[in-house]
């Protein structure tokens, strides 16, 4: 478990909106770029990481009860997913780290994925 000040240190990232949410636990964290796959995998306190940065991303977000947003790969979304964000208390924070490396630094500090393992032997 981190909060997501733990993350933001970690994920080297510029706060856009929710700092006063910064105390936040986060459980499991999802890296999608297709919101109905969030809505159907996420579970009790989500991150999710994402490319895209449209208001469908904070829609999603409310919906699932996801803990914030962390925009990868430098993209910032524009003024009115902010300010949706804000209105509905929903952290949203920048990297410019890549989805990829995003989530397995969040995975060496022990978030998991939203989805249970395959076991190997059944691949």
């Amino acid at each position: 478990m981190l909060k997501l000040a733990e993350v933001n240190a970690l994920l080297c990232t510029e706060v856009l909106c929710g700092q006063e949410n910064m105390e936040r636990e986060i459980v499991t964290a999802c890296g999608a770029d297709l919101m109905s796959d969030v809505l159907v995998y996420t579970k009790e306190k989500t991150l999710l990481l994402t490319g895209l940065t449209n208001i469908q991303v904070v829609r999603t977000a409310e919906v699932g009860d996801l803990m914030g947003i962390i925009f990868v790969r430098g993209k910032r979304p524009g003024p009115e997913v902010i300010e949706m964000a804000k209105a509905k208390s929903i952290p949203l924070m920048l990297t410019e780290l890549s989805m990829f490396d995003a989530c397995g630094i969040l995975h060496d500090y022990g978030i998991r994925g939203c989805v249970e393992r395959v076991p190997r032997n059944e691949l």
